[in-house]
């Protein structure tokens, strides 16, 4: 018989804690330069101790740049990019140069950037903030609607069809349907629908493809019995069937051209472009450009990242006046805090440039000759070179674009699988593979389109050993139609 009683075990395990302070730093490290300055203006309005260095005045001078191996320079200090004259990456990017010559120190502060913070009132607004905002398309249509109909019960029924437009600008409802939910005749909503559908953008309120494009066509006096016919086989233009085409719509080679052209030019989603809203400008998180003795230089962007120190001396003048255990607690904690911040984003800068530097180095062909010479990249290769775990290079370059010579990347581009080579050759990047094969194919003589095996053949000669399943699933993903329909579209002159 077995009796159940309370007793004391002591165990001994070891584990991992996540404190808040680990989870914020990985945060951080992963976070682009916008989500981490976003994150220190909270802290600033947080945490009394920190404040801005507006004039850089207590910073140190930048260490001399670092070698790196291929013909790379890196200068871990976040020292100012040079004058005009010097070495510019381009001319959109002269506006970012800061003359001021101030660099980072890391004793009791941090410094993202090259010279002075400029937070000031009376710096000039840029052009996002005084563009007036564009109207929706919802209320572009609703003005249109009360200027085109007089009658109150065809407001209201333009007004349910508006209700019911999808983002895409289409209309699946029947106008049947529609009468009957709204106790009027069909043909009455039929009309109202047909008016609506030469509004601004032409082409809304329709119920398909074919008849979004034929109004838009009909709008422009191009709405032919030739185009009618091209329009009711649509699916035929998708494959490029020229010759079926032509001989449906009764047209020559070089008018199928011109109405093929016709079509493209049309919107076929007329609704989305209109609220489309602009597409946002990216903001390199790190700069590069050519050193004067060849190689490069690598800085985090300034422009993206505001100096923050521990106002010490405030620190002391409130420990001396806090007459609580309370006060000085707090007092404690916020510097705690202040400096873990600064603490973090000194690692999180050196980090960050020490693995863009490793990218930079081992990408040093395609800087300097093109996407042809990208090299294959791991992030286990990375992590193994500069003493970091792989999932820490992984964070660092999520997010992140470096603005270069050949323009913006996000470094994750950096990173490709590798084809091997044939006869145990030297590996190829995937990517390179990649801008081959487009321009094989935008090479290729129209008498003799090369199919996927030639394509195969032509890269093994080159010393690439791949398969043709490859080359037909790089082919699809650059959107490139396979052998047989780029024969047909170029047997007929465009």
């Amino acid at each position: 018989m077995h009796l159940l009683a309370p007793r004391l075990d002591l165990r001994q395990s070891q584990s991992l804690v996540m404190t808040p302070q680990l989870r914020q730093a990985i945060k951080l490290l992963q976070s682009s330069n916008l989500d981490v300055s976003a994150f220190v203006e909270e802290e600033l309005e947080r945490n009394p101790l920190l404040e801005l260095d507006e004039d850089g005045a207590r910073a140190d001078p930048p260490p001399a740049p670092v070698p790196l191996p291929g013909d790379c320079h890196v200068a871990i200090a976040s020292g100012t990019m040079p004058a005009e004259a010097e070495a510019p990456l381009d001319a959109g990017w002269r506006d970012l140069h800061d003359a001021d010559g101030h660099a980072g120190g890391y004793d009791g502060a941090y410094s993202g950037r090259g010279g002075r913070t400029d937070f000031s009132d009376d710096s000039a607004d840029g052009i996002e903030d005084t563009a007036s905002s564009r109207r929706t398309l919802r209320e572009h249509l609703g003005e249109q609607i009360r200027l085109g109909f007089a009658d109150a019960g065809d407001r209201l029924i333009a007004a349910r069809l508006l209700a019911l437009l999808d983002p895409a600008g289409r209309l699946a409802v029947e106008d049947a349907a529609l009468a009957s939910a709204l106790g009027c005749e069909t043909a009455r909503v039929a009309a109202i629908r047909a008016r609506m559908q030469r509004f601004d953008p032409t082409g809304l309120f329709c119920r398909d493809l074919r008849e979004c494009l034929a109004v838009q066509l009909a709008e422009r006096d191009r709405l032919d019995p030739a185009m009618r016919a091209l329009l009711d086989n649509l699916d035929l233009l998708a494959k490029r069937d020229r010759a079926g085409l032509m001989r449906l719509c009764g047209v020559d080679a070089e008018d199928l051209a011109d109405m093929a052209a016709e079509i493209r030019r049309l919107d076929p989603k007329p609704g989305t472009s209109f609220d489309a809203a602009p597409a946002p400008a990216v903001v390199p998180d790190l700069l590069m450009r050519r050193a004067p003795d060849g190689g490069w230089v690598l800085e985090l962007n300034p422009d993206t990242l505001p100096r923050v120190l521990v106002n010490r001396g405030f620190h002391a003048r409130a420990l001396l006046g806090a007459r609580s255990r309370e006060d000085r607690a707090f007092l404690t904690e916020r510097l705690q805090s202040a400096n873990w911040l600064i603490k973090s984003l000194e690692q999180r800068a050196g980090t960050i440039l020490k693995v863009a530097a490793e990218i930079v180095a081992r990408q040093e062909g395609f800087f300097r000759r093109g996407v042809g010479h990208l090299r294959p990249l791991t992030l286990r290769d990375v992590a193994d070179e500069v003493s970091l775990h792989e999932s820490t290079v992984s964070r660092v370059t999520a997010n992140k674009y470096i603005a270069t010579p050949r323009g913006t990347f996000e470094l994750k581009y950096f990173f490709t699988t590798a084809i091997p080579g044939t006869c145990g050759g030297e590996t190829h990047s995937a990517e390179a593979v990649r801008h081959r094969i487009r321009a094989l194919v935008e090479a290729e003589d129209p008498v003799a389109v090369l199919s996927d095996d030639t394509i195969m053949d032509r890269l093994r000669q080159e010393g690439v050993d791949i398969a043709r399943r490859t080359v037909a699933k790089y082919r699809d993903a650059l959107r490139i139609p396979s052998s047989v329909q780029r024969k047909r579209e170029k047997a007929v002159p465009a």
